[in-house]
């Protein structure tokens, strides 16, 4: 098993807490561990696990997990942690993992699941658009599909993850999240392969060859992925189509990194929009 068998890879850092009285990682934590890893996992595939697995009709359960200890883990190690789905079965799936350090196999590991009737735990089929998925996903291809149009086009869409993101976590009032100028905007919302919506965003013009991105909104359980990335990708390649020379954001401040690794730069001073600090960012376009 090499590192290089593997397309998902999630890093975490040995912590204080996990380590025994040998000075190294007690055995029982690498089930969290891959169990971390497994839930980042369905994030990577675009599939916000609750709501997700609602419409599929039921939830995974794990009949078996194995492990092979290879080496130690140590304090403040940085391990990698592959996990690939490797086969499916009639209800069950199998997931490959390997625990890393640098290239080095610590531990091996298999999670076999039974997708079953969450209320009976009995089994079923799994559905062919989650094999689908799986499968799409370790043969490398994308598992979303990106939607741009008009409001009246995208708003059965992208106005439920708002008021998810803005109104419900957020706690900023309806009126303030709801405005005129969305009839005017160019909307990007992000689908993933059940169809749900996972990301969104909104271009407008505000000025001639000046572009400003809004209402950016990313799912909860699947933000520290590329989603927010493809959506200001996908909107700024549509603000150079209609000439547009440079993109303008208003970027809470707990996002500004996100957009400075963008090639965003800050410039002014914070500000105060729905009660949330805010700063200005600028991109060229040329």
């Amino acid at each position: 098993m090499k590192r290089s068998d593997f397309r998902f890879i999630y890093r975490l850092r040995v912590r204080w807490a996990e380590i025994d009285m040998q000075k190294i990682v007690f055995n029982g934590h690498y089930l969290t561990y891959l169990d971390t890893a497994v839930t980042a996992y369905w994030s990577k595939v675009a599939l916000p696990y609750e709501s997700a697995f609602h419409l599929l009709g039921g939830e995974l359960y794990v009949k078996k997990a194995t492990l092979e200890y290879h080496a130690s883990a140590l304090m403040d190690d940085d391990l990698s942690i592959g996990m690939k789905c490797s086969r499916m079965g009639k209800s069950s799936m199998v997931f490959e993992a390997g625990i890393f350090r640098g290239d080095k196999l610590l531990i091996s590991g298999e999670l076999i699941y039974v997708f079953a009737d969450p209320k009976t735990q009995t089994s079923k089929p799994i559905p062919d658009v989650l094999r689908h998925i799986l499968l799409i996903y370790e043969a490398g291809e994308s598992v979303v599909d990106v939607k741009t149009g008009t409001w009246s086009e995208l708003k059965a869409l992208a106005s439920p993850l708002r008021y998810e993101v803005f109104v419900t976590e957020q706690e900023i009032d309806p009126e303030l999240e709801w405005d005129t100028l969305d009839e005017t905007a160019l909307h990007a919302v992000v689908v993933n392969k059940l169809g749900q919506p996972v990301a969104t965003g909104r271009l407008l013009q505000p000025q001639p060859h000046v572009a400003q991105i809004g209402r950016m909104a990313v799912s909860k359980s699947l933000r520290g992925g590329s989603l927010g990335r493809l959506v200001v990708s996908t909107l700024m390649e549509k603000a150079r189509q209609r000439g547009d020379r440079q993109l303008v954001l208003h970027a809470q401040c707990s996002a500004e990194g996100f957009y400075r690794r963008l090639g965003f730069t800050a410039h002014g001073e914070i500000f105060q929009d729905a009660g949330i600090d805010h700063i200005e960012m600028q991109i060229s376009l040329v």
